[in-house]
């Protein structure tokens, strides 16, 4: 029986030290995965804000060029 104890023993040691790994890996792409999701939440919010500063600039660019064609059509008259 010596030998089965001395072979359980050994499954049971590589099962352990299995069972680390995994969990040890399963931390790291928990917090990987954290650290994404942070940064995807950031870049969404940059998102909106750019959009925004792209209406911003449209809506005054359009204003501009409305100004632009009253005055030549004032200067052709």
């Amino acid at each position: 029986m010596s030998k089965l104890d001395d072979a359980k023993g050994k499954v049971n040691t590589a099962l352990s030290r299995l069972e680390r790994m995994v969990e040890d890996r399963l931390r790291v792409e928990t917090e990987r995965a954290d650290e994404l999701s942070a940064k995807l939440t950031r870049l969404e919010q940059e998102h909106q804000e750019l959009k925004r500063v792209a209406a911003d600039v449209e809506e005054r660019l359009e204003r501009a060029m409305e100004q632009i064609r009253m005055l030549l059509t004032d200067a052709q008259r």
